[in-house]
């Protein structure tokens, strides 16, 4: 009798635990304001957490290296911002004024390549395209300042909010995790605790390492961009840099405007010239060295997983979705991994 009531409370345990779960992931997808905040929180938290035992090693009360580390996370973070952000915000009002003069190039080329297509091939080209394209461009172009507004408005609460999680989440994170880990049911405990814990692991590595993999990326582009003395150099390499963590697709649309104001600018000119030289030089160091070296042995995901997750990704939020896509593969490669070892016995390494 005994038995079957543990039986029966044990399945009570497992339902109420994935059905927590599962309130607490509708609610991220319901509540974005708030859920954004928290998960790059916990990001960074999973990327500074991991010094605060080295640092108690050193006979420092944990109250202490709590502190230590969130005064370093946010010099880390606000001393570049504060610095780069005017530089940033008059690069930005200077380029409304500049766009007239692209649209002009593109037209201009436009029309001598229409009119060598006619030349050779007796085909006449209408302007529909460059109409649709210029008409599309200016259209995104429109929407996103109008956003302006509302992505600042953003940007600001999440300077508020993220802080103060990711000091919360350093101070009491590894309460919170045995807080958590003492509603699991005992039937499966085994091997949630290995998923949490491989996942941080994972996602942690991963963030860190697309960071450091986009920092160098957009120090080498800019520094290159400023000695070239090219126009919006620091703006073009932190686009370079951000556009970077996006896999794949990240250095071809971190090169394009590059490629757009370096020929309206330069022309086929030799600085046109460098320009591309220096991206294909960042871009082939990165490929060659910093993702196999840094990213691609964290997550272990096949190419054709990578570009299917991105696409994915892309398909339900966007960019954030690029971006987020490779550590939620890796996590549902993980949770793939564990079923096959639960239904076939094999124990986890």
């Amino acid at each position: 009798m005994a038995t079957i009531t543990n039986k029966r409370t044990e399945k009570i345990r497992v339902f109420l635990f994935f059905f927590v779960l599962f309130i607490f992931s509708c609610s991220l997808v319901l509540f974005p304001r708030v859920a954004v905040p928290i998960c790059v929180a916990y990001v960074i938290s999973l990327i500074f957490g991991p010094a605060i035992p080295f640092i108690m090693r050193l006979g420092i009360r944990r109250t202490m290296a709590v502190n230590i580390i969130f005064f370093g996370f946010l010099f880390i973070f606000s001393y570049p911002l504060v610095r780069v952000t005017p530089v940033i915000t008059s690069e930005a009002q200077n380029l409304q004024y500049y766009l007239p003069k692209v649209e002009r190039f593109i037209k201009s080329e436009y029309r001598g390549l229409t009119k060598k297509v006619e030349e050779k091939t007796g085909y006449v080209v209408g302007n529909e395209i460059l109409i649709d394209t210029l008409k599309f461009a200016k259209d995104s172009t429109t929407n996103i300042l109008l956003k302006v507004p509302k992505y600042v408005g953003n940007f600001l609460e999440w300077i508020f909010l993220v802080p103060l999680f990711v000091f919360f989440m350093l101070k009491d994170g590894k309460s919170f995790k045995k807080k958590f880990l003492r509603i699991v049911p005992n039937s499966i405990f085994e091997r949630v605790y290995y998923l949490s814990h491989q996942f941080n692991r994972q996602l942690g590595d991963y963030i860190f390492a697309k960071f450091v993999e986009a920092s160098l990326v957009g120090v080498i582009i800019t520094t290159g961009l400023m000695i070239l003395d090219v126009r919006f150099g620091i703006l073009l390499g932190i686009v370079a840099g951000v556009t970077n963590v996006i896999p794949y697709l990240g250095p071809i649309l971190g090169t394009v405007p590059a490629i757009i104001f370096g020929l309206v600018e330069y022309g086929w000119g030799p600085t046109f010239g460098a320009i591309v030289i220096l991206y294909s030089v960042a871009n082939a160091i990165d490929i060659a060295l910093v993702f196999p070296i840094l990213v691609s042995k964290i997550v272990n995901l096949h190419p054709l997983i990578v570009v299917i997750s991105v696409i994915l990704g892309s398909t339900f939020l966007g960019v954030l979705g690029m971006v987020v896509s490779i550590p939620v593969a890796a996590a549902l490669k993980l949770i793939c991994i564990e079923i096959y070892n639960e239904v076939y016995g094999v124990k986890s390494q």
